[in-house]
């Protein structure tokens, strides 16, 4: 599990179109399916990840929030699960349900989606604005696990309240950092 940083996408990118399997309800989504009306946060991550594991419940407070403004969310993971199998997507279906993700949590199983937008670790976190254009990368907040640095969420939330404003994007954005995307070979 390298430590590794997003790479930062550069802003006002349009959002990659896909069309992938949602673990939990066996659906196929798309970028259109899950955007939200006036944003959307797209997420990659995975099951064992222990930054992904740390975050995620500030990720569902998050959402819970935020849903209800017209903010869509999903988690996508990419993962390659022949040598990671705790990231299959039955494995995703019951995390998704124990931590209580209130959006899809879609399997990249090509790894082309992940390679359209740059992802790089998880978790990496995008905010596209109601045009479907990158207003955000980077950090959900300052904690990482084992610093006891409580989360809150901050720099996410601050994306989303300036997108949500229609006010320009947050000038200083930090990369994420987490777990490298286990990329198939």
């Amino acid at each position: 599990m390298a430590f590794t940083e997003s790479k930062m996408l550069p802003l006002n990118t349009a959002a990659p179109d896909f069309n992938l399997p949602d673990t939990v309800s066996g659906k196929m989504l798309t970028l259109h399916d899950i955007a939200g009306s006036a944003a959307t946060v797209i997420i990659f991550g995975c099951n064992h990840c222990p930054y992904v594991i740390h975050v995620n419940p500030e990720i569902v407070r998050l959402a819970n929030d935020y849903l209800s403004k017209g903010v869509g969310f999903v988690v996508i993971s990419a993962n390659d699960v022949e040598k990671y199998p705790v990231d299959a997507p039955e494995k995703m279906k019951e995390l998704a349900q124990t931590v209580g993700y209130p959006f899809p949590y879609l399997f990249d199983e090509t790894q082309e989606v992940a390679r359209a937008y740059d992802a790089a670790c998880t978790p990496d976190f995008y905010v596209f604005d109601k045009d479907l254009r990158l207003a955000y990368r980077g950090r959900l907040d300052d904690s990482r696990p084992n610093s006891g640095t409580p989360l809150t969420g901050r720099d996410l939330r601050a994306a989303l309240d300036a997108v949500l404003a229609g006010d320009e994007p947050i000038a200083k954005q930090y990369p994420s950092a987490g777990c490298n995307i286990k990329w198939k070979h």
